[in-house]
């Protein structure tokens, strides 16, 4: 078989293992999907393996900034990984993400994550469970009792507000020092602004989308960087109780909302979860944001077949919020031993404890209230892809 970068003549063939591994769509969903796609074919970003003119297996990388405790980092989103079924099984899944960890590795992405239909192959391979993307249903007429602190302008956005949006996207990402959001470009918000379906409110530090489904709203992205904006943006939302009973809305763990609707006497959330890896170590963690108030001087090691760079002891140094990984010099007697898959997770918050009873973490466990403490995160994502 032969790996190669797909383009645009390959669409076709390309549809045709999407329609087959994930159902079939709406000329307009299609016609929305190629033109979200067509600047990953141009970049290198899509990759297929074939068996002579055959394709058998793809997948798409996407280009995105994530973010940590304040710091933004390059995450390559893994997508469209589709095998063709006559040939699930024989190892062409393997292939092509083996693939697509070295072409993450290439295009400068540090760290990795993808949405699994399936967890196996991706875990053999070092990507490990790590967040979610949380649903939650709400009353709609608990957000419309809502009450203003203070007058915050909102206003229509369209597509030639695509730059404005991805700005106070990361302006309240960075501000509130989330873990795990990531964000579309610029490019991909102009297509979703332009469609009819989405309606979009901006303020000058937040940003909502809904759209109607049946008699519900859903809401797929609310972000507020201050008390004001949240409650404005959330009661516009709910000033649609009139006819909507429930909104269904993407919220972060810790959303605010769940602090301002009035009676709360259950949560109804829902988690899709999503699985990351480290690509370069020494790259992630020189990026990543850490707690501020938090140190660490520890050596660990770590066992990573598929990116034997990563491999090895390692001297992590954690201070005001940033931290460095070096390749150990003198050992200790001994060490914390991680396979890839639980650095991810660690990397992610995941606690030692957890680690060591899936086998992920074995050695000493002298130094895990410290990992704990310096990688403590509550990772999610608004976005699926």
């Amino acid at each position: 078989m032969k790996l190669r970068e797909l383009t645009a003549d390959d669409l076709d063939a390309v549809t045709d293992n999407r329609r087959r591994a994930f159902g079939p769509v709406s000329e307009a969903v299609q016609r929305q999907w190629v033109g979200m796609v067509t600047p990953a074919l141009e970049a290198g970003r899509y990759l297929g393996l074939f068996d002579g003119a055959r394709l058998v297996a793809t997948s798409r990388i996407n280009d995105f900034t994530q973010y940590w405790h304040g710091r933004p980092i390059s995450l390559g989103g893994v997508a469209s990984v589709t095998v063709a079924p006559e040939d699930r099984g024989g190892g062409a899944g393997r292939t092509i993400m083996l693939a697509t960890l070295e072409r993450c590795a290439r295009l400068g992405h540090p760290v990795s994550a993808l949405y699994p239909a399936t967890t196996h192959i991706y875990r053999s391979l070092g990507w490990e469970h790590a967040g979610a993307m949380h649903r939650a249903v709400l009353p709609a007429e608990a957000l419309r009792t809502i009450r203003r602190t203070e007058q915050v302008q909102v206003r229509r956005a369209g597509p030639e507000d695509a730059e404005r949006v991805v700005s106070v996207l990361r302006g309240v990402h960075l501000a509130t020092r989330a873990c795990g959001p990531v964000c579309w470009d610029a490019d991909v918000w102009r297509a979703r602004l332009a469609t009819g379906d989405d309606f979009v409110y901006l303020a000058h530090d937040g940003l909502v989308v809904y759209r109607w489904r049946d008699q519900d709203l859903e809401v797929p992205v609310l972000v507020a960087g201050s008390e004001a904006t949240a409650r404005t943006l959330w009661s516009l939302v709910g000033s649609s109780a009139s006819i909507a009973r429930s909104v269904h809305a993407v919220v972060a763990p810790d959303d605010p909302v769940f602090w301002l609707i009035g009676n709360r006497p259950t949560d109804e959330v829902g988690q899709t979860r999503w699985m990351f890896r480290v690509v370069d170590l020494a790259a992630a963690i020189r990026e990543r944001g850490f707690p501020p108030g938090v140190t660490l001087d520890t050596v660990i090691q770590v066992e990573d077949p598929q990116r034997p760079e990563n491999s090895g002891p390692w001297h992590l140094s954690v201070s005001g919020g940033r931290a460095t990984a070096e390749p150990a010099g003198t050992l200790p007697s001994a060490l914390p031993v991680f396979t890839a898959g639980a650095f991810s997770a660690l990397f992610c918050g995941v606690p030692a404890a957890t680690l060591r009873r899936t086998g992920g973490l074995t050695g000493s466990a002298d130094g895990d209230a410290a990992l704990d403490g310096a990688f403590h995160a509550r990772p999610y994502m608004l976005d699926h892809f």
